[in-house]
């Protein structure tokens, strides 16, 4: 058995655009409560995300007691509250990569702000209770499922695992270029690498894949810049078969609450 400390947690109601720093979350069995519960789609229900569209980086979110604000970064005065209850939205199907499910459509007015910051025309979609978007077979034990996240329903990576990669850049980058939902301190560079379960909190979790990183770790999640780093360096030290892997993905295998600097325990 091993013992770490969680001193991050965060959230990303809407898939892609800016995360929020919790102090506590309930973990269930399809991510952190609200992490990416929320996606922009495309005219044709097909999700977006930093990828191709590396302006929602420049797009945050604030929690309210109904629901939540999107605003721009660098005008925070430029915003728009969206409310958590969308019974007067329409039922659609979402695809996301392979896989298609069932989606809230929200109402015009937060797509066309959305549609004019983005410049492109998009929708906003929330994944209802009832939506059941499975997690790979191939990774994880059968029926398991997954919000809006890209394939697994949390992510975790080691303050170590960070500075080892920092120390090899010329200019450092922060922890929010891994969009993880916990960060740990201690431990060495990448022990994540190896966990099977663990414990956070009133959680148990199963350690299912390290994650494959894209183009988003090189997008600077304040102005939406893109550079050559930290994909770069990685790719010399971290890729394995053409993937550049950095963080452990997880399922619940318990649910239950986690808190800011909670135990990680880890067995071994």
């Amino acid at each position: 058995m091993q013992e770490y400390k969680l001193t991050q947690l965060h959230i990303y109601p809407v898939k892609s655009l800016g995360g929020i720093a919790v102090s506590s979350a309930f973990a269930g069995m399809r991510g952190l409560e609200y992490d990416r519960r929320w996606m922009i789609a495309d005219e044709k229900n097909c999700f977006m995300t930093q990828r191709e569209h590396p302006l929602m980086a420049t797009i945050g979110v604030k929690m309210q007691e109904n629901g939540f604000a999107l605003f721009k970064k660098n005008n925070p005065d430029n915003s728009i509250t969206i409310p958590f209850a969308t019974d007067s939205g329409k039922r659609c199907t979402v695809t996301i990569f392979d896989d298609q499910c069932d989606g809230i459509q929200y109402e015009s007015t937060a797509n066309e702000w959305l549609s004019d910051l983005l410049k492109q025309r998009c929708r906003l979609i929330y994944m209802p209770d009832d939506s059941q978007r499975m997690v790979d077979v191939n990774y994880a034990p059968p029926n398991n499922i997954v919000s809006f996240a890209d394939g697994y329903p949390f992510l975790i990576i080691g303050e170590a695992s960070l500075n080892e990669l920092n120390g090899r850049l010329d200019n450092p980058v922060p922890m929010n270029r891994f969009r993880p939902n916990f960060v740990f301190s201690g431990g060495e560079a990448f022990t994540e690498d190896n966990w099977i379960r663990l414990t956070i909190g009133d959680a148990t979790f199963l350690a299912v894949k390290r994650c494959a990183r894209c183009v988003i770790t090189t997008t600077d999640q304040e102005t939406g810049e893109r550079f050559a780093e930290p994909l770069r360096t990685m790719s010399t030290y971290r890729k394995e078969k053409n993937n550049v892997y950095f963080g452990q993905n997880l399922i619940a295998h318990i649910q239950g609450r986690v808190n800011l600097n909670d135990l990680v325990t880890v067995f071994v």
